[in-house]
């Protein structure tokens, strides 16, 4: 089992200054956005913080009450009451440091541990809470701190306004990103069978990839809203339904409820319109390429409408510096793709441990620590 350490204290600290001040920065943002009379963009920056957040809630008090059956139901009224009032993560926030500052400095050895506190009981713990709220992170950023990205990056190409608040929001939306996947790809290595630990030089290469091939997907999308709105509007549905449609094929068993296990697959199927994942713990290498195969098709066909139209938009987006940015990004994304797997996937790393050759999720089951209901979660 791997520990809990003070580096990743450092980072769940981090992750939840970025959080707080995300928070702010939306109704900053909003806010800015009214007063000059943009009341649809404040609304729609708000209308996605407050999906994102109900959604979040929904799915933290199930976990709650999954994990409390048996005990005082007085405890899950006080539990819901917070969760209604979309404070449920602070919550897990709060466990999370908790849990996190004894593991990664006050439990040094058994001794520190009592009878009914066995010495990796507070190290499971730690890493039990972290790993909810990374879940719950990642529903988030692609909820909403994607969405809001593609907003942002879509009014500055639109009405070519170089506001302070508008890069704000921008710098926080990649920072969002970046933590959370990077966060959640750590806990998932923590439930994997093998020892290593997800270094620097992974962790750079996976943010890579995340961060490159989403950045070229929503500049992509963002060209196709100038073009037409309706256009954008009925692609991005059409893209969900196929990943909806695919959750549906791949039988998820994320939730104990049928209601909960649909509004999973429906969340995922949004998450699938922006980046890939791994939903069952299966071979993916066929799925992967087909998924990144048509971005890349529906990107370069974008750019090739736009240099044969050439719409009257073309001179005031740059577009040259706009569909260098698109193609660079997606070809480096998928370069950084191609390294990790080859290099740094956990898959990779319980074959050199003689470890079973399987994928993702399957691989040494009995060897495994208890991680409940996270290895039925989407994996990478």
């Amino acid at each position: 089992m791997m520990k809990f350490t003070k580096q990743n204290f450092i980072f769940l600290v981090g992750g939840f200054i970025v959080y707080v001040v995300d928070i702010g920065v939306d109704f900053w943002v909003a806010s800015k956005y009214f007063c000059q009379g943009q009341y649809y963009w404040s609304v729609s920056i708000l209308c996605f913080r407050g999906l994102s957040s109900f959604i979040s809630q929904i799915f933290s008090y199930e976990w709650f009450k999954n994990d409390c059956e048996g005990t005082n139901t007085g405890v899950l009224k006080w539990i819901f009451l917070v969760h209604l009032f979309q404070c449920g993560i602070f919550i897990r926030y709060w466990f999370a440091l908790k849990y996190g500052c004894q593991a990664a400095f006050k439990q040094k050895s058994s001794r520190d541990a009592s009878e009914t506190d066995p010495p990796n009981f507070i190290q499971k713990q730690a890493i039990d809470v972290v790993t909810d709220i990374n879940m719950l992170r990642i529903f988030k950023t692609f909820l909403e701190t994607t969405p809001q990205l593609f907003i942002q990056i879509y009014i500055l190409m639109e009405y070519g306004k170089n506001n302070f608040y508008e890069y704000a929001a921008i710098i926080m939306s990649f920072c969002g990103i970046s933590i959370s996947t990077v966060d959640y790809q750590t806990s998932l290595r923590k439930s994997l069978p093998d020892k290593d630990e997800f270094r620097v030089l992974p962790k750079l290469v996976y943010l890579f990839y995340k961060l490159l091939t989403i950045t070229s997907w929503v500049l992509s999308i963002s060209l196709i809203t100038l073009l037409s709105v309706k256009i954008s509007v009925v692609l991005l549905i059409f893209l969900w339904i196929c990943g909806f449609a695919w959750t549906l094929k791949q039988h998820t068993t994320f939730c104990k409820s049928k209601k909960m296990e649909y509004l999973y697959r429906t969340v995922v199927g949004v998450i699938l319109i922006f980046t890939f994942f791994n939903i069952k713990g299966r071979k993916t290498k066929f799925c992967i390429f087909i998924y990144y195969a048509t971005h890349a098709v529906v990107t370069v066909g974008i750019l090739f409408v736009y240099v044969f139209w050439k719409p009257p938009i073309i001179e005031e987006i740059h577009f040259i510096i706009l569909s260098i940015s698109t193609i660079l990004s997606l070809v480096l994304g998928i370069i950084f793709l191609i390294v990790y797997y080859m290099c740094f996937h956990p898959t990779v790393y319980c074959r050199l441990q003689t470890c079973s050759d399987e994928v993702d999720g399957e691989a040494g089951q009995k060897d495994r620590v208890e991680i409940g209901r996270f290895q039925n979660f989407i994996m990478q």
